[in-house]
């Protein structure tokens, strides 16, 4: 954020009161300054000064805070808000600024309960008090490290931000006492985050998928039925003669095909039939008689249900008996409706790899579709703004390739929202969760929640009809809500350890693998090839360590036998593994980023890179990032190649495979049995040269 509308100082304290605390931030579109929180006041809203969609409005709720320590509280927070920072600090965001006020808090009400009563100035605050708070930090939390830190970080905003704070300013530095130091080592949330293990993913995206494809339609007509509803008017007949016939018809419809009469609590849905009936309900209870003895003969239907046909099929029958008027039943629109956002928001955001704040950002119309010469689609772009690591708060815009389930998901989502809801992800209108919040789009743990009772729903599902492909718990899950980041750090393992493989049967990852490292070496903002590319040093790091305690890497052939040899050995010898090192992913990270031996274990080969004698880096474009380029490898010519029995069991099966080719029927065209012979005779002086004797015949 620019601080060019920071003030240069504060006001007078006596000018403090009425001035408007967020006028150093960058305001949403809609906010007007004059009409946000004003220093004097006693809570200060900040929702005007964040600029994420999703986001659940903050508030810093000063009279939470004890009294006499509140004019401190506001001079810090008012300079964190909107005046320009001391030499050497960053302006921080909303987010910060609001996490830093609970850690305060508790900071100001455990000082309450210490200090006299007649004491006031932060600056007369001592080593001991200091010493004394960060043992109470201990036993608040004894197996938090970061949550300590960060509690002893905030507490020292008193020091940092002193020639802003007078006489409740720190007299010294906090971070010379011992103990109190702020460690270096918090570790990101989003790169702890476990994955998401493949028996619960594949039923997830499974059945995410089903809703999207097949039970969507129907959701969505429903939808229709009920906006048309909401959007007409109906008034009470100049004649009722023509009505009581019209509802005596309607009747008989119904004792005709033996249904019973939609129901609301035990009675007849009168608010449904007049919409029905295109009447106000006043003129359905003149006649009540009728419904009465209709009711006699046919009953009353615990729900009513939209009067459209259910298309989607499970195991051959209606995935569900109808879609209720009633925003409380099971299987209502307003149930069903949220059921579907949920089972979209899982397709993009695994599909994507997009983070959340990215996803929840996706408007009407993000979706551009490339098409070939016979107006076939071959690539989806969709466009949103990213935040992570970008200098406007506001975000950036940004793109992703993804694949058609991805497209199809945001189609669906655009038919769901109204034509005048912008975002797609913004609450839907159906009962009694449609009341307006804070935010223009979900929030964060609003989407958690949502996929917890998708996820219940399913499996409730699956018990009715006595289907297995129910979705497990994980670690993911919680009473608050899914961990949504879940699905970004998934997609990453996948891409990064099973590159050829196939998710929930129906999509080839291979290919949408380019998808994704495609658009995201175009995306400055996602950060994700960086994460696909620990991910698989991690995994190399695993192997490398599963051949040292084999002792595989002696028994490698090839002309990079030895190189690979010396390497793992020295590997092997930084890690001092004693079997337990697997299970230290962080530690292996750290030693593969400081000491990878750069061996890359294939199928054909195992490639010892070395850049000066790769073959594939002489047909790079352009610059190299000393990386080997696997899709320009030439294993049987380049010095880089080294063989494990694996490997060789390889190359037999493709000089197997060629045999069959020759010796099949009808005989193929002479150039491409020269070309077959010539390619078998290759792999033949190859592995001949490059193996020990009787490794191969």
């Amino acid at each position: 954020m620019s601080l060019a509308t920071f003030a240069a100082a504060p006001p007078a304290d006596l000018a403090l009161q009425n001035i408007y605390v967020l006028h150093g931030r960058q305001l949403r579109p809609t906010a007007r300054l004059e009409e946000t929180s004003r220093y004097g006041d006693d809570v200060w809203r900040l929702r005007s000064a964040q600029l994420k969609e999703h986001d659940a409005a903050l508030i810093l709720n000063f009279p939470t805070l004890p009294q006499r320590f509140r004019p401190a509280a506001k001079k810090l927070f008012y300079h964190l808000l909107s005046v320009e920072p001391p030499n050497g600090e960053d302006a921080p965001d909303i987010t910060t600024i609001r996490i830093a006020f609970t850690h305060m808090k508790a900071f100001l009400t455990w000082l309450d309960k210490r200090w006299e009563p007649h004491r006031t100035d932060l600056s007369s605050l001592s080593s001991e008090d200091l010493n004394d708070y960060r043992k109470r930090l201990i036993v608040a939390y004894p197996r938090s490290s970061d949550r300590r830190t960060l509690a002893r970080g905030f507490v020292r905003l008193l020091w940092r931000w002193r020639s802003h704070l007078d006489e409740h300013a720190l007299s010294f530095d906090p971070l010379h006492l011992e103990g109190w130091g702020e460690s270096k080592t918090v570790r990101r949330g989003e790169n702890a985050t476990d994955r998401l293990p493949e028996e619960a993913l594949g039923p997830l995206l499974g059945w995410a998928l089903r809703f999207v494809d097949e039970f969507a339609p129907d959701v969505l007509a429903a939808d229709s039925l009920w906006r048309d509803t909401r959007t007409d008017t109906f008034r009470q007949p100049a004649d009722g003669t023509d009505i009581g016939l019209r509802i005596r018809t309607l009747v008989d419809e119904y004792i005709a095909a033996g249904r019973p009469l939609p129901g609301y609590h035990g009675r007849p849905n009168i608010v449904y039939l007049a919409r029905a009936l295109q009447c106000d309900r006043t003129s359905v209870v003149r006649h009540a008689d009728v419904l009465a003895k209709a009711a006699e003969v046919v009953g009353i239907s615990t729900d009513s249900y939209f009067d459209s046909p259910i298309n989607g099929r499970l195991d051959g029958a209606p995935w569900v008996e109808g879609i209720a008027t009633h925003h409380t039943a099971t299987h209502s629109l307003a149930v069903l409706g949220r059921h579907l956002q949920a089972a979209c928001y899982i397709v993009i955001a695994f599909l994507s790899g997009m983070r959340d704040s990215e996803v929840k950002h996706l408007r009407r119309g993000c979706v551009k579709v490339k098409k070939d010469a016979d107006g076939s689609a071959y690539r989806w772009i969709v466009t949103s703004l990213a935040f992570k690591g970008e200098d406007d708060d506001a975000g950036v815009e940004a793109t992703w390739v993804v694949g058609e389930p991805v497209a199809r998901a945001i189609g669906v989502l655009e038919v769901l929202q109204p034509p005048k809801s912008h975002y797609l992800f913004a609450r839907l209108r159906h009962g009694s969760g449609a009341k307006k919040g804070s935010a223009e789009a979900l929030t964060t743990k609003a989407t958690g929640r949502q996929i917890n009772r998708f996820m219940a729903y399913v499996n409730k599902l699956c018990e009715a009809t006595d289907r297995s492909d129910t979705i497990p718990a994980a670690s993911c899950c919680s009473r608050t809500g899914f961990k949504t980041s879940v699905f970004r750090r998934t997609l990453a393992w996948f891409i990064a350890r099973r590159p050829g493989g196939a998710i929930a049967g129906a999509i080839q990852y291979r290919h949408h693998s380019i998808q994704m490292f495609e658009g995201y070496a175009g995306t400055s903002a996602s950060g994700f090839r960086a994460e696909v590319e620990a991910e698989q040093a991690i995994a190399r790091g695993e192997t490398y360590i599963a051949m040292i305690d084999a002792h595989e890497h002696t028994n490698l052939t090839g002309p990079s036998a030895e190189e690979v040899a010396r390497r793992l050995k020295d590997f092997g010898d930084r890690t001092q593994f004693q079997g337990q090192l697997a299970l230290e992913k962080h530690r292996l990270k750290r030693i593969m980023k400081r000491h990878d031996p750069e061996v890359y274990p294939g199928e054909y080969i195992t490639c010892v890179h070395d850049a000066a004698k790769a073959l594939c880096e002489r047909a790079k474009r352009g610059g190299s990032e000393g990386l080997p380029e696997h899709g320009g490898c030439k294993p049987l010519a380049c010095r880089n190649v080294a063989l494990t029995s694996q490997n060789v069991a390889a190359w037999a099966r493709e000089m197997a495979r060629i045999d069959k080719r020759l010796a099949s029927r009808p005989e193929m065209p002479p150039l491409l049995r020269h070309r077959l012979r010539e390619r078998h005779t290759e792999i033949t002086e190859f592995l001949t040269a490059n193996t020990r004797a009787g490794t191969f015949a």
